[in-house]
């Protein structure tokens, strides 16, 4: 396991857990009442839970842009990293409910950092799912400091040399820190994990192989770097192969289905925002993800917008929260 996990049965408390449901929080779906009838007529604040730079920056900038098109009134981008993600939505948490200010982040925040001690704020009270905005793959990446040039061959490495192997993620309960560990109980190797407050930074740290692995979504630079043989693409977490990397197979294909996942981003709110501001800024949001040069942004680096009811959103977060439970315990790991 890693240097910042150890082994252990997740106590009674982490069972308690899993009949949580992530439904439509009851007051901001019945708050009609005060509906602020010209919103928006100011400014929107959309804070992005990961530092500039990552593909979920990159996504939510250009999102901005069509909502600000469509809205009449300016989205203006605020990066607050940390946390996994959970910064962002806890500063989203703790604004006025009216409909100005919104979050932008993955749901890993609310359907893994609860598992790992206590959240920022209560996920299934304080935050709204409003829509989902797309799914991104997974790359497990090689830097050029790693002389292996495939999954097996680098677990091979990790198993004669326990603790040589260094493995970027996001950070601690995200995503990619959750795949490694389960792919390190699996394949019985010790890795040591190196977290960092988002991609931005971890891509150009592995840009000049201050470590061996990183695990980060698909997204422009990302590729580019790819293309350029800066970066050696080990696996990705994706139902099938992607189109713009055949040859690379799946983690389910290697044999680590568990760990075979990819990051849903979505926009969130406070608990109490009116139901008709919500639903207006569903139906914007999936208006612009189906503008075709929109999507055809998001597909060309390999990530698929999605869009749809919030009560979809609602219902994905709240499966992958029971999921998550149960891998965690099965793989008896927590934070020290």
């Amino acid at each position: 396991m890693t240097n910042f996990l150890r082994r252990s049965v997740l106590s009674c408390a982490l069972a308690a857990l899993l009949p949580a449901t992530f439904s439509i929080n009851a007051q901001a779906a019945g708050a009609a009442d005060g509906v602020d009838t010209g919103w928006p007529n100011r400014p929107i604040r959309l804070v992005v839970s990961y530092p500039a730079g990552g593909v979920s920056d990159v996504v939510a900038r250009a999102l901005g842009e069509k909502l600000t098109a469509s809205l009449g009134q300016s989205v203006v981008i605020e990066n607050k990293a940390g946390a996994g993600g959970a910064m962002g939505l806890d500063q989203v948490v703790k604004s006025k409910p009216d409909g100005y200010t919104l979050g932008f982040s993955s749901i890993s925040p609310l359907t893994l950092s609860p598992h790992f001690g206590k959240p920022l704020f209560d996920v299934q009270k304080d935050i709204t799912p409003v829509v989902s905005v797309m799914y991104s793959p997974v790359l497990l990446l090689g830097t050029t400091r790693l002389t292996a040039k495939s999954l097996p061959e680098m677990l091979a490495q990790a198993k004669a040399n326990p603790g040589d192997v260094r493995w970027a993620t996001a950070g601690l309960a995200s995503l990619g820190h959750i795949m490694l560990e389960q792919i390190a109980d699996q394949s019985k190797t010790q890795i040591t994990h190196v977290p960092y407050k988002g991609g931005g930074q971890q891509l150009n740290d592995g840009l000049s192989a201050q470590f061996e692995v990183l695990s980060t979504n698909a997204g422009p630079a990302v590729m580019q770097h790819i293309k350029a043989g800066k970066f050696k693409v080990l696996a990705v977490g994706a139902p099938s192969r992607l189109d713009s990397l055949p040859q690379v197979p799946t983690l389910a294909e290697l044999g680590y289905k568990n760990a075979n996942t990819t990051s849903v981003f979505g926009i969130f709110a406070p608990a109490g925002v009116p139901a008709p501001v919500l639903a207006r800024i569903n139906a914007e949001v999936n208006k612009a993800l189906a503008l075709p040069e929109m999507r055809q942004r998001l597909e060309a680096t390999d990530n698929v917008p999605t869009g749809g009811k919030a009560a979809d959103l609602a219902k994905q977060i709240d499966a992958e929260f029971k999921t998550n439970a149960q891998i965690i315990k099965a793989a008896g790991i927590q934070l020290n």
